[in-house]
Parts: C-alpha cells; structure tokens; sequence
C-alpha cells in the first residue's frame, strides 16, 4: 500500500479524534447535560471503542478516497467528505432521533458537525496526496 495512503490513515486519525473532542466534550457538552438521564453514568461509559472505531474508520476513510481519487485538488476532499457524511452522519443522526427520545436540535447539530468534521478531514486528505501525479510522456 502506498506511503500517502498510511500518511493520510494517521492524519485523519488524528484530525477527526481531535474534532470529535472539541465537538463532543466542548461545543455539545450542554446538550449532552440535558439528556444525561438517557446516557450511561461516566464511570460505565466505554470510552476505548472510541479510538478504536475511529482507527477502522480512519483506515477505510483514507483507503476509499486513495481508490477514486482524482488529483483535483482541495475541493475534491471538501466533495469526499461532504458525500461519506450524507452517506454516515446523516442517517446516523436521524436514525438515532427517530429511535431515542433526544431533542431534534441534537440530531441536526450530530449531522452537521459530522459532516464538517468529514469536510475537513477530506481537505487533510487532498493535501496529503496532493496533485495527481502525470505519466511520462511515451518516448
């Protein structure tokens, strides 16, 4: 596998684990208080699988946009990231509406961060592959 794919694996990692943090224990915090009846107490909360879940997804994030990437450029990971999070953040969040008794404003904001987050992280990814790299020309 390539260099940039691994590069990129480990970027994204990073980049959307820091994210997820300002996301979910800064900007959401006061939303999360509200429903706190409907979480698990802090002390049974399994936050390893968070890590570990993002390493799968990191991975695949990387290795699917290694595999149609087309060298054009910053928008071309804006595009990727806005397409895996209609495709992973939307239904993740709606779904979890019309199961859970969380308020709507909840869902919606679940929705657009993670598809920002997505954004960015597809921005990270543009610029670690950089333009794509042109064939010599036949002698």
């Amino acid at each position: 596998m390539k260099k940039r794919v691994w590069i990129g694996f480990v970027a994204v990692f990073i980049t959307l684990q820091v994210l997820d943090g300002i996301v979910n224990f800064i900007i959401l915090d006061p939303a999360y208080r509200s429903i706190s009846h409907l979480l698990r107490p802090a002390g049974e909360m399994k936050f390893w699988i968070i890590p570990v879940t993002g390493l799968f997804f990191s991975f695949f994030f990387t290795y699917i946009f290694s595999k149609g990437y087309e060298g054009r450029g910053l928008l071309e990971g804006v595009r990727y990231g806005l397409y895996i999070g209609l495709m992973f953040a939307l239904p993740m969040a709606y779904a979890s509406y019309a199961m859970m008794p969380i308020p709507y404003s909840l869902a919606l904001q679940w929705f657009i961060y993670s598809t920002l987050e997505y954004m960015f992280a597809g921005i990270v990814l543009a610029l670690i592959f950089g333009p794509k790299e042109q064939a010599p020309p036949a002698a």
